[in-house]
């Protein structure tokens, strides 16, 4: 019997579509990695009974990186990174180890078949599983067939099914296109990125952005932003007049009659025709036309139009509305949310999407209607190739998508049923009337036929009072005639669904990637979203864009990126060379680049006026080591501390708070310590800004505090303060924060594990002695008389953390699931006694580490 691997793109989807093929029969079981579920059963493939085995990956298995020495900032020059640098794939989530679970789970198997996502990323992401399986499969015989790709459009039976009996093969062009754009986004990304972040952060105390990035289609996403601003600083009002005329065709009412002319700019022509028109009694009635219009039912919805009504009309921003449909994907309700066609094919089961609606309380009686009369053929759209519009695929409730899944599930189906509907058909009637020798006009409309205006409410003919009946040469009495003194206004900011347009019309990123460029400027703070959605660029997204067009706009210009974007599109076709593309893009951006920073100083004379240099900024907080001057802490991101004396500048931990640490010294290089905090429930530790930024032993790496130096006898070092190894994750150590006190902790200096001990103690120190069962250090707690909770009124202990059980009820962990054998009571206060292991793996089977201290710290670190 055949064993045959089946690999899906997230764990939730592997299970639905190994549901639907084994029709619920299957087994289960946790993969090694924890994150990703196997699904077991026996059926039928190609003729043949075979043993499926159905799993999946967490998105992308790699990542495209620079090797080793080119990512550091310091040592390489950011030229180097568009040819020299060599890249390679890397685990794009080590921690999931992703590969060697593919390897478990593929060895042994005959043949796989590809359920990843139907995109360009999917077909990527399929090369990377192949890569990773194919060497550990059984060996086919010459000619047999072992990958079968599986292209389907939604999580329902009768999809999934068609798909495993069409199984195609995957598409390597589309995967190479994706390799592709990772590889210039990468390159150019970070070369222009470094060098602009390096030289205004070294300048500049007040850009409050912790990255000035570049991308090739951030920048350009954010020159529309920038584009629209200066229309708007630019603008200047103009007065113009109308005419404004209301005619009384009964005694009652009357009716507000519209000027032919629009508007006149000059005040003296203006104030002429009211002179003129004032001198007539009646309005005539010149003409009455009636014509019946059609307002057009909607094209089928894709994923662009889908992101523009969630931001408009919803209030969502594009990243938000896309995770919650590809939630609304995985779990069946909706068709595949990434797609660029407007347009169902021939075969699309429409009516049996639309039955699916045929109960939903909303727009129950509509289905009926359209099922039992027929529905309309939807208009003919554009055919992109990749997957149907975004449809509906089963009923739900309010209860069980809830609020913003509910209200873009509702939007998705409203949008289909209109589809379907019929055209909305109104009557317009036009009555044209002269006062004097001046034209005016009245229009009214009257709906025949709400059509799809029914199921989509907002889109339906407003209201009107109706016009009087009249024919050509009646005549009507005149209410009153005046000048409307009016000004011209500025547009308004850009909300996000004008982005989104602006974006697809000039190739700007893919239906995927559009979301993520317009989350990436406001992440870097170049934008704000003010309301209504609108996006309002900030100093440094302004200053940036106007330093780009000064040395080379097509840095920031739409028409560069929207090339390259269509050379990708050749590769995916098959029509143009992989090497080529990727040498030919990179040679252009390569020279752009050295030509920038050869004109940097165009963008720096910018930079001057809105900000402030880095002497002049912040406030001062710890002295220097080198001259004992104060050095300034500047808050704006990225915090940091610099000398203006010595011009140095010393890199701090970031969404934190800084504060001076007691005027203490570090016994290395005499700089004053300084304390990061990120909170009252988080953790704390000093750090010394010149070690921070200079680590001053070989174990140790740029970015670490006191609580990970191993300096042999600082009161402050790990060597002084760790307790014993992490509870929760394999390279930490447990560092007691000797500033908690009142309510005393130790901190993980790795990860986010805190443990709370020992509240209202006095004292709490680390002994230099450790505890027999698990190699942790001991600690000695002093508690006041009145407030000790020690048997028998006892004052001090000496104990293990995790072994002595006076003091079992007495620590708390925070912040971490608990995998420590000390916490087997689940979350919460410690259950049970003295299993705890120290300094090892809790539960591993390692030799036994030496019990003296520094031993024990020096083995953790080598």
């Amino acid at each position: 019997m055949k064993t045959v691997l089946m690999v899906a793109e997230k764990p939730s989807l592997a299970q639905s579509i190994a549901k639907i093929l084994s029709r619920g029969s299957m087994s289960s079981r946790k993969g090694l990695n924890g994150a990703c579920s196997v699904h077991e059963y026996t059926g039928s493939f190609i003729g043949q009974s075979a043993h499926f085995k159905m799993t999946s990956v967490c998105g992308h298995v790699m990542t495209l990186d620079f090797i080793g020495k080119y990512n550091s900032w310091d040592k390489v020059d950011p030229a180097e990174l568009f040819s020299k640098a060599p890249t390679e794939k890397k685990e794009a989530n080590p921690k999931l180890t992703m590969v060697k679970f593919l390897q478990v789970e593929g060895r042994g198997c005959d043949c796989i078949v590809l359920w990843l996502d139907c995109d360009k990323e999917g077909e990527n992401i399929c090369f990377e599983v192949l890569d990773a399986v194919l060497p550990v499969m059984n060996k086919p015989r010459s000619t047999e067939r072992t990958i079968y790709r599986a292209k389907f459009s939604s999580i329902t039976d009768t999809d999934i099914c068609n798909a495993m009996n069409h199984l195609g093969e995957p598409n390597r062009n589309e995967a190479l296109s994706v390799d592709a754009r990772q590889e210039l986004d990468l390159r150019i990304g970070c070369a222009f990125t470094r060098f602009q972040t390096k030289y205004f952060q070294g300048k500049y105390g007040n850009l409050d952005s912790s990255l000035i990035s570049f991308g090739p289609c951030q920048t350009p996403t954010l020159g529309f932003c920038v584009e629209r601003h200066d229309k708007i600083q630019s603008f200047k009002p103009e007065t113009y007049w109308v005419l404004q005329a209301k005619v009384n065709p009964e005694k009652e009412s009357s009716l507000t009659l519209d000027w032919d002319r629009v508007r006149v700019f000059d005040r003296e022509i203006a104030q002429m025709f009211l002179n003129i028109t004032k001198m007539a009694k009646e309005a005539k009635v010149e003409s009455v036309s009636k014509k019946e219009k059609v307002k057009q039912r909607p094209l089928a919805l894709n994923t662009v139009e889908m992101l523009r009504v969630a931001s408009a009309a919803l209030g969502m921003g594009p990243q938000h509305a896309m995770q919650i449909a590809e939630r609304l994907y995985t779990q069946g309700y909706i068709s595949y949310p990434r797609t660029e066609t407007t347009h169902y094919p021939e075969n699309f089961d429409l009516k049996g999407c639309l039955r699916q609606q045929a109960n939903n309380p909303y727009w129950a009686e509509t289905v009926k209607a359209l099922l039992s009369e027929g529905i309309n053929r939807p208009r003919k759209g554009h055919d992109a190739g990749d997957h149907p519009p975004i449809t509906p695929m089963r009923a739900a409730t309010e209860a069980e998508l809830g609020g913003d899944g509910w209200r873009l599930y509702e939007y998705i189906t409203r949008h289909f049923i209109a589809t379907v509907s019929a055209d909305c058909k109104y009557l317009q009637t036009t009555i044209s009337f002269s006062i004097g020798p001046e034209r005016f006009t009245c229009i009214g409309k009257v709906v025949t036929s709400p059509g799809f205006t029914e199921i989509m409410p907002w889109h339906s003919i407003p209201l009107e009072e109706s016009l009087p009946y009249c024919e050509k040469g009646d005549l009507f009495p005149i209410g009153e005639i005046k000048l409307l003194e009016k000004q011209t206004s500025p547009p308004d900011y850009l909300t996000e669904a004008e982005l989104i347009t602006l974006m697809e019309k000039h190739g700007i990123g893919t239906d995927a990637s559009i979301p993520v460029h317009i989350n990436n400027i406001c992440q870097r703070n170049y934008v704000t979203v003010e309301s209504g959605r609108r996006l309002k660029p900030t100093n440094l997204g302004i200053v940036l864009v106007h330093g780009y067009y000064k040395i080379d706009a097509e840095l920031v210009l739409p028409t560069i990126r929207s090339a390259v974007e269509k050379q990708l599109n050749l590769i995916a076709l098959g029509k143009a060379n992989y090497h080529q593309v990727l040498e030919h893009t990179l040679d252009i951006f390569k020279r752009k680049f050295h030509y920038f920073v050869d004109s940097i100083a165009g963008m720096d004379e910018l930079m001057e006026v809105s900000f402030s240099p880095l002497a002049a900024t912040g406030k001062p907080l710890s002295r220097c080591g080198k001259c004992h001057r104060f050095m300034k802490y500047i808050q704006a991101k990225p915090s940091r501390l610099h000398c203006s004396h010595c011009d140095d500048t010393y890199s701090l931990p970031q969404n934190g708070t800084i504060k001076l640490y007691k005027e203490l010294r570090c016994p290395l290089d005499d700089f004053e310590l300084v304390l990061w905090s990120s909170g009252s429930r988080g953790k704390s530790y000093p750090l010394c800004p010149y070690c921070y930024n200079h680590p001053p032993f070989r174990d140790m790496k740029k970015g670490m505090g006191c609580n990970e130096c191993t300096h042999p006898t600082c009161q402050h070092s790990l060597s002084m303060l760790g307790i014993g190894q992490c509870v929760e994750c394999e390279n930490g150590v447990l560092v007691l924060d000797s500033t908690s006190g009142p309510k005393w902790k130790m901190a993980c200096n790795k990860c986010n594990v805190i443990v709370h001990f020992f509240e209202n103690a006095h004292k709490v120190r680390v002994s230099p002695e450790t505890c027999d069962l698990c190699d942790a250090a001991l600690v000695d707690v002093d508690f006041n008389k009145a407030k000790s909770p020690l048997p028998g009124d006892e004052t001090q202990h000496s104990g293990c953390v995790f072994c002595d059980p006076v003091f079992q009820d007495l620590v708390e962990l925070k912040h971490a699931a608990m995998r420590h054998p000390m916490h087997r009571g689940g979350q919460g206060k410690r259950q049970g006694r003295g299993r705890g292991k120290g300094r090892r793996p809790g539960g591993r089977l390692n030799p036994k580490k030496p019990k003296d201290k520094m031993a024990a710290l020096a083995a953790y670190f080598v």
